[in-house]
């Protein structure tokens, strides 16, 4: 739960580098939060607002945590522009989010893998 909780803490910090392990583990809490948020929706008919405002509110958090993912890896806050490309986007920004990080400090911090240690 605290990967969750310091992505939110950190909901517009750009700079830095995050690990794999945070990214993933708030995509899944993400996932299975906006699920609920929809069933909820379904069952009080008030589609898609609680869909909508949850994606809303975490948009940022999520941005950001995406942009300091690169980062790890010694890439650019505007490679998450990859996901637009056609057909194959999606899965060039999936490659990009499961890649393990630079071991060594880049020019964005020391290795988040390394702090945790």
């Amino acid at each position: 739960m605290h990967y969750y909780t310091d992505v939110l803490k950190k909901y517009v910090d750009f700079s830095g580098r995050a690990r794999r392990q945070e990214f993933w583990m708030f995509f899944l809490f993400n996932t299975a939060a906006l699920i609920v948020a929809a069933i909820l929706d379904a069952v009080l008919g008030t589609s898609p607002l609680l869909y909508a405002l949850y994606a809303l509110a975490t948009f940022l958090p999520n941005l950001g945590l995406t942009v300091r993912r690169l980062h790890d890896q010694g890439k650019s806050g505007w490679w998450i522009l990859v996901g637009l490309i056609p057909l194959v986007g999606w899965i060039w920004a999936l490659v990009l989010m499961a890649t393990e990080g630079q071991p060594n400090p880049n020019q964005y911090g020391p290795s988040p893998k390394a702090v945790h240690a």
